[in-house]
């Protein structure tokens, strides 16, 4: 399918692994010149030459780190007028909740609502002026079905949705849509660093636990970066227009919920 976007200008935060990479190899796949960010030096590079080398389209890599306004400054010098945004960042450790002190609550919601909020305000009039812009946001599952130990992300994620949810209804005339994607167990290394807590909780084998979480799973698999990406791609082209302040779970079925 011709997404309609070749020649868009793209910003995907915290792209240079796992999910952010997978919709900026979607989004270069689809023709948009995309500007890619990572904490990593290398691990950034390393994600830029690969698309450059499958793709003919234009990518700037910006190491730097979102939650800060130097580096969203970094971003926006990049591209200062994207077309499209899909916002990402890491997430707070799994902590229990009733160890969290003010500092730390205060870090979780920069980083996966504040920040996310403050690149839209950046970014969004011009896409209104222009009658075209796209904007994704990465959450989770859990801002629909609790995980413990990752409360604070949770909660600052949820605080994202409700915030954007107005806001998607006054740009959705002006051609503007903003949506969220929440995936849940993502063949990721953040999937992976709680299959070695499982490992060392329980006795079991690396394979056993993998096993176990995946047949939990109506599925029984684990998503992966590239049909996440795919979806990505598909909410930032001309033909989802019409979808708007949308929540869609790319889960495998493990949400147990008709609605």
């Amino acid at each position: 399918m011709d997404l309609g976007i070749s020649g868009r200008k793209a910003i995907i935060c915290a792209s240079s692994r796992g999910l952010g990479k997978g919709c900026a190899m979607a989004l270069a796949e689809a023709g948009c010149d995309v500007v890619l960010n990572g904490r990593s030096e290398a691990a950034l590079n390393a994600t830029a030459e690969e698309i450059r080398a499958k793709f003919d389209v234009t990518v700037t890599a910006v190491a730097a780190d979102v939650s800060t306004a130097e580096g969203q400054k970094a971003l926006l010098a990049a591209c200062p007028n994207p077309d499209i945004l899909v916002n990402n960042n890491g997430g707070p450790p799994r902590k229990d909740y009733s160890t969290l002190d003010r500092d730390a609550m205060v870090s979780g919601v920069i980083q996966n609502m504040v920040t996310p909020i403050e690149l839209v305000q950046a970014v969004i009039d011009n896409m209104c002026d222009q009658g075209f812009g796209r904007i994704v946001n990465i959450t989770s599952m859990s801002v629909r079905m609790p995980i413990e130990g990752l409360d604070l992300s949770s909660g600052a994620r949820a605080g994202l949705t409700a915030f954007l949810a107005g806001v998607s209804r006054q740009v959705a005339g002006k051609g503007v849509t903003i949506n969220n994607i929440l995936p849940g167990k993502m063949d990721t290394d953040r999937l992976r660093g709680g299959f070695e807590r499982a490992v060392e909780q329980s006795g079991q084998t690396m394979d056993a636990v993998r096993a176990a979480q995946a047949d939990e799973i109506p599925a029984k698999r684990f998503g992966n970066p590239e049909e996440f990406g795919q979806t990505c791609a598909f909410l930032c082209s001309v033909h989802a227009g019409y979808i708007t302040g949308q929540n869609v779970l790319l889960d495998g079925g493990l949400y147990p919920g008709a609605f």
